[in-house]
């Protein structure tokens, strides 16, 4: 009977070192990734993922650092893997939606985009990255739709005014487009110079 228990003890206590050095490499690469080692942050992801191969956290994060590394269809599967363990993780689908337009497949992207707004319909982040991806596609009239309602939620974001602005002229909308970008610039987005010394009086 003792031996038995004793048994018992090591098992629980085995499991217990287990999730906490599951945690503890995740502390680790969360740390390395904050100071922008990509590299260990992606070791040390992939030691708690060989721990613990069901939190959908870490492989959120590990996505992150592999995209930071250019890995972007590395960090597509890690994405598509924490959204199989947490179907709500916003913050996956936006990412995933990212890394996928980086690769121009901007139709899976508007799709991530769109999935990340379902979740919640005040993410101004989803409504701007769909409209650069709707953008990318020529689709200059939904990219003001989703600016626009980025804007709403948002209302200092310049890289939002500026981007709704070039939507604008392309749909030859010069004025509208020379208001938005003034008022990027107004907010601090200078990028948005260039286009206002060139196109506006």
């Amino acid at each position: 009977m003792r031996k038995l228990l004793f048994t018992i003890i090591l098992i629980l206590t085995g499991l217990a070192v287990k999730a906490q050095t599951a945690e503890e490499y995740f502390n680790k690469g969360y740390l390395k990734a904050e100071l922008n080692d990509f590299k260990g942050a992606l070791a040390e992801y992939t030691k708690s993922i060989k721990i613990n191969p069901n939190d959908a956290e870490t492989f959120y994060n590990r996505g992150v650092s592999k995209r930071n590394l250019k890995d972007f269809k590395g960090a597509i599967a890690d994405y598509t893997k924490a959204i199989e363990l947490d179907p709500n993780k916003i913050e996956a689908y936006n990412n995933r939606g990212l890394s996928q337009g980086t690769l121009k497949d901007f139709k899976g992207a508007i799709l991530d985009f769109s999935k990340a707004i379902e979740i919640d319909t005040n993410y101004a982040n989803g409504y701007y990255n769909r409209g650069l991806a709707k953008a990318s596609l020529e689709d200059y009239s939904g990219a003001v739709e989703d600016y626009s309602k980025a804007l709403e939620i948002s209302p200092n974001a310049g890289d939002a005014y500026y981007n709704r602005g070039l939507s604008k002229y392309r749909l030859g909308n010069l004025s509208g487009a020379c208001q938005d970008t003034r008022k990027a610039q107004e907010l601090g987005y200078y990028a948005s110079n260039r286009f206002i010394n060139s196109e506006c009086d």
